[in-house]
């Protein structure tokens, strides 16, 4: 039997836990081990883990950090103005001016930890070469 017909008989490797994973993502940590952190910038996954040396180079979040973070941003934000304009009817230019500055910084404040959600996500289910 040749390697490439052994492989597909090889049994998969077990998954890991998937909450320790999501929540150390959430919090900015590694995955494996929740103690160093997961960004060198802003947004810049670090190479390795510093504390466990865990590779975090496989990470592939691509746009679904930024697809969570509108949606979740959208949402609460958008139901937040009507009810805001329902209940005290404020100046227009208040109402637009409070709200931008609102969903910016939550949408911004949102990214770094979906992006490290999932992470943590495909750490845990063995997801592109972790």
């Amino acid at each position: 039997m040749d390697t490439e017909t052994a492989d597909i008989y090889r049994p998969a490797l077990p998954e890991r836990p998937t909450w320790p994973a999501v929540r150390n993502g959430l919090r900015h940590r590694c995955p494996k081990c929740g103690e160093g952190g997961l960004y060198s910038k802003y947004l810049k996954l670090r190479a390795e883990c510093p504390s466990c040396g865990e590779d975090l180079s496989h990470a592939r979040a691509d746009d679904g950090p930024a697809y969570l973070s509108i949606l979740l941003t959208a949402k609460v934000m958008g139901t937040l103005q009507l009810l805001v304009y329902e209940t005290w009817q404020p100046e227009p230019w208040l109402l637009a001016l409070t709200f931008c500055i609102g969903v910016t910084v939550m949408a911004l404040a949102l990214l770094p930890r979906f992006k490290g959600m999932i992470v943590g996500i495909q750490w845990a289910k063995r997801m592109h070469g972790f």
